[in-house]
């Protein structure tokens, strides 16, 4: 094999090694431990975009693009603003979804193991959808 090869199976395995349980993990696990929870199919989330937010972001990305040819400089103040705003816009929608998980997972209010870990599948599809930006 050449050291290509073997660099890319390496930091396959690392990759691999990353997602599995570690020893203490497994050696922790009871009797009665459930089945893992499966990885968020992103199909199924919501957009990040409430209502046609998203749509008008991209025709303003369009005009900007559009308007480099004549506008060059302006062009590309205008991306970057459009950029800041969409990231302010993504930054609130991550923070109201997460206060809604906070408000929902948090307490001791004598729920179910069943209500626990369906409020930990939403924080997982949350943090899938974190990692899929």
């Amino acid at each position: 094999m050449t050291g290509r090869h073997e660099e890319e199976r390496s930091e396959g395995s690392r990759k691999l090694a990353a997602t599995e349980p570690s020893q203490s993990a497994l050696d922790h696990r009871g009797e009665n431990r459930q089945e893992p929870l499966p990885r968020t199919d992103l199909t199924d989330v919501e957009p990040l975009f409430a209502g046609e937010e998203g749509g008008r972001f991209r025709q303003r990305w369009d005009a900007i693009q559009a308007g480099f040819v004549d506008e060059p400089r302006e062009a590309v103040e205008h991306a970057a603003k459009l950029v800041v705003e969409v990231m302010s816009s993504l930054e609130q929608t991550f923070a109201d979804e997460r206060s809604r998980l906070e408000n929902a997972g948090n307490g001791s209010d004598g729920r179910s193991t069943e209500d626990l870990r369906q409020t930990l599948r939403r924080y997982r599809a949350f943090f899938d959808r974190l990692l899929a930006i």
